[in-house]
């Protein structure tokens, strides 16, 4: 039939349900389970069709629908309990923060950060850094911390994820129009949509605002795709990850120097600034600019003031992974910058370079991030000593374990991550109170006391609903692919509940080696096809469209998947996002994690299957050297010094098979009278006692208030007190000592190399040493000291435990020479290496070793 036209007809809400609305644009939803059953009650088909979108679920709802749930008692009821807490929630004054920290109640700091994951309805995430981004604004908000978050608007996100009939990843893109999602657009005076300029090169890019509500706490999207923009222009918000490396530092461009524009036009000044991995580091040099122009201020006094208060967290413990670009791409996007600020372009290119084996230099981004923060961390143990590795030679004359990289160890955020059913759990047997008491490992303990079989029938549940949200996508993808009737029929048949089952979900790149456990296909047939204790396997995840590598690791798991003696054994499920993740970490008996040590920074898919009382098997790497403690879970390749890989592959795998038959396997089947496995309800439980309270994002976030936060804003108000005083001299200072440090010299007095002084436990060392400064330089502006370490190697990755003993000048020798003493007594018995370093010295240093400059008189091998 032919149409002469079309009408859409918008749902208009009850008066009774009016505020369901509100409820909408606040992602307050996506960790309430309660909110969102607000939404799912009125149409359950609906809600899943638009992947529990509650705007445009609204948007497409039936009027009658409506209608009939205002007149709902049970409704109605459910709906102002709902309400109440939620306006409990937003006007609660009585915070973390609020007591913890008072006199910083009116301070502000950004958190910038390419990707946001806080629900699978407003997709601007690609995976682990987006969805840890929007856990820490979720926790932010909780806690009261005064927090604002800035990204972009991507309106064809990371991409959705198809598998064909032959397991190739297929990538599609859709459209999403912000009208439809939990966003506000940000509007002037007048009612008129906010757009700023931004010079992206040679060009000048009109950028909009977009605001997401997440709690109390704010994330400003930041949207080129307006009629202002050409065509080009407006996909430079696209596409996350997409593109070129033209495309991409275009989007960095937005990103860093259009925040700073965006929160300065929404009259947001912030405190501290917080990168989160450097996709944002152009904010930093947005500042400097602005500093420059308004407060006249010359460039390196500008970059003191800004690095100041800023943070910068890395994510990445691999080179190949950080963003770096050609000196000729650097030039075309940033000449007319360091024009504008007054610099040369070999001061500009000193910032970020870094020499390449072939001979030729790149701008790194992370080099840049560096230089451009006062206060650095990476994100697990292990990740910070990797870091500090890493980037040792940009503090090249320091020991790499005094490069000023600390870290915070990731967490996940409870209240997002742990399933409905465990909180109706943890209400029942922990009362209220766990709600208030997530980071307190002490209430923790009382997960004993809940009953094995109440634990056990929740996770049967669980586990229920997750196959039973695996049977739909895999239904779904084989009519798609129009393979077999047969084989969909037997989906019903093929997950059981009562069968053991892994999970494997994560980002498919290769070092996370996805395949690992095929390395011995027969061994792992023999596995999966006991008759008696028979395993299952799901896999999901995403691989980069351009990383070939990662698509052929998932291609390979797809093929396995219907090889006979696999098939209905093996599964991969395809279009991984935050809905179907949150079903497998919480129904995933165990959940495998196989990374090369020690490339995974920190992973946190485990800490949210830990939450929901699953069990982590994994290679102790990123966050689970610290996790496992013997009783948790199950640890393997702690190893990372092969050279041969292949090796270490197979010595893994070896150790996943041996695991799994000797450990896993007998204590998952191994019942009692009452059918329960009693050894792994132990194990469960164990697992929660130990991984809930420690982490997750609430330790995590004040961590980073007590340790870099308050610090940050502490260091920026004094470089900007007094109209930038502390900065102008700071700068001159550090011009001066950097100018004549080479004037600099230390020569001990009196020294044994090769014959060692003999003491008793606790007996005192006198120690001297000679020290020339030159004539720029003055006693006030060194430290001298004693640098003591145990005699030995130290393994791969380890801690060396030096002393540092500071050493008072004595006299003035008559050359112009300084004499300096120290007294030695050593901390223990044992062999002992000393030597004398002059390090610079400032009061107002965010660490003693900021500038990586020392002058050694023997310098202690790295």
């Amino acid at each position: 039939m032919d149409y002469v036209g079309s009408i859409k007809v918008i749902p208009r809400l009850p008066e009774e349900l009016q505020r369901l609305k509100e409820l909408a644009y606040n992602l307050y939803f996506s960790w309430n389970p309660e909110a969102r059953q607000l939404f799912r009650q009125i149409d359950p088909e609906l809600w899943k069709r638009v992947n529990h979108n509650p705007v445009k679920f609204l948007q497409e709802v039936q009027q009658h629908l409506l209608e009939e749930k205002s007149r709902d008692p049970q409704y109605l009821a459910l709906f102002k309990k709902v309400m109440v807490e939620y306006d409990q929630y937003m006007k609660n004054e009585d915070t973390w923060f609020s007591h913890a920290h008072p006199e910083y109640q009116d301070k502000i700091i950004a958190y910038f950060s390419a990707e946001f994951g806080f629900h699978e309805s407003l997709p601007i995430y690609a995976g682990g850094l987006g969805v840890l981004a929007g856990d820490h604004l979720k926790s932010a908000s909780d806690l009261g911390i005064p927090l604002v978050g800035v990204s972009l608007f991507y309106h064809q996100t990371y991409f959705t994820q198809q598998i064909d009939a032959h397991g190739n990843q297929i990538s599609l893109y859709v459209p999403y129009q912000p009208e439809e999602l939990p966003l506000h657009p940000v509007l002037d005076e007048k009612g008129k949509p906010i757009i700023i300029s931004v010079e992206v090169g040679p060009r000048i890019v009109k950028v909009r605002i977009w605001k997401a509500q997440v709690g109390r706490v704010a994330a400003y999207l930041l949207d080129t795709n307006i009629p202002e923009n050409t065509p080009e222009d407006r996909m430079i918000t696209a596409r996350l990850y997409g593109g070129d490396q033209e495309m991409r530092i275009s989007q960095e461009i937005v990103l860093g120097m259009g925040g700073v524009k965006a929160l300065k036009r929404l009259n947001i000044h912030p405190d501290a600034w917080h990168m989160n991995e450097g996709h944002s580091v152009f904010l930093s040099l947005e500042r400097i600019r602005d500093l420059v122009k308004s407060e006249g201020l010359k460039f390196h006094e500008a970059l003191e003031a800004v690095a100041a208060n800023t943070i910068f967290t890395t994510h990445t413990p691999v080179p190949a992974g950080n963003d770096a670009f050609p000196a000729p791409i650097k030039e075309k996007y940033f000449q007319k910058y360091w024009q504008s600020v007054g610099i040369k372009r070999s001061e500009f290119m000193e910032l970020g370079s870094q020499a390449q084996p072939e001979g030729y230099e790149i701008f790194n981004l992370t080099i840049l991030s560096l230089k451009l923060s006062r206060f650095r961390n990476g994100v697990s143990e292990l990740h910070g000593k990797v870091s500090r590795q890493l980037w040792h030679d940009v503090w090249k004359d320091i020991p790499e374990e005094e490069v000023p990289i600390t870290h915070i160890t990731n967490g996940v955020h409870n209240m997002t991550w742990t399933v409905r059913k465990i909180r109706e759990l943890f209400d029942d047997h922990l009362g209220q109170e766990w709600r208030w008491r997530l980071d307190d490992p002490d209430f923790w303990r009382a997960v004993q006391e809940i009953p094995d079989e109440a634990l056990w029938q929740a996770k049967m549940e669980l586990k229920e609903k997750m196959l039973q949200h695996v049977r739909e996508r895999l239904r779904a993808q084989f009519q798609r692919n129009r393979i077999g009737t047969l084989l969909i029929r037997r989906l019903e048949e093929m997950l059981k509940p009562e069968i053991l089952t892994i999970g494997f979900a994560r980002r498919f790149a290769t070092y996370k080696r996805g395949t690992l456990i095929f390395r011995d296909p027969e061994r792992l047939k023999r596995i999966l096809n006991h008759p008696e204790r028979p395993v299952q396997i799901i896999f999901a995840g995403k691989a980069h469209p351009r990383d070939e590598g990662g698509k052929a690791l998932i291609r390979t798991i797809y093929e396995y998947s219907m090889k006979e003696g696999f098939q209905g054994k093996i599964f991969f499920v395809e279009g991984y996002d935050m809905s179907l993740a949150r079903d497998l970490v919480s129904g995933a008996d165990v959940w495998l994690n196989n990374p090369r040590r020690p490339q995974e920074a920190s992973g946190t898919s485990g800490q949210k299957v830990g939450l929901n009382a699953g069990i982590n098997f994994s290679v102790l790497d990123g966050w689970w050297v610290e996790g496992y403690n013997g009783k948790n879970g199950w640890a393997f390749g702690d190893q990372e010094d092969f050279q041969n890989l292949e090796e270490l592959d197979d010595l893994d795998a070896a150790a996943i098979y041996d695991i799994l038959e000797n450990d896993i396997i007998p204590a998952y089947y191994e019942r009692d009278e009452a059918g329960l496995p009693r050894q792994w309800i132990q194990i469960m439980k164990q697992s929660i006692m130990s991984i809930l309270p420690i982490f997750n994002t609430h330790r995590m976030v004040k961590e980073y208030v007590r340790k870099l936060y308050i610090p940050a804003m502490n260091l920026g108000r004094q470089f900007r007190d007094d109209h930038f005083k502390l900065a102008k001299t700071f700068a001159a200072w550090r011009e001066r000592i950097e100018t004549h440090w080479a004037e600099v010299s230390i020569e001990p007095v009196d020294a044994h190399p090769e014959k060692p002084i003999v003491l008793k436990y606790q007996e005192a060392f006198k120690v001297k040493a000679i020290v020339r400064l030159g004539e720029a330089i003055q006693p006030g502006d060194v430290k001298v000291q004693v640098f003591l370490e145990p005699a030995g190697e130290p393994t791969a990755l380890e801690h060396r435990q030096f002393e540092l003993i500071d050493m008072s000048r004595k006299k003035t020798l008559d050359d112009g020479s300084y004499l300096y003493e120290a007294t030695i007594v050593p901390r223990n018995s044992g062999n002992f290496h000393y030597t004398f370093r002059v390090l610079p010295y400032h009061p107002s240093q965010a660490n003693p070793v900021e500038l990586g400059l020392a002058c050694w008189a023997h310098r202690p091998s790295d």
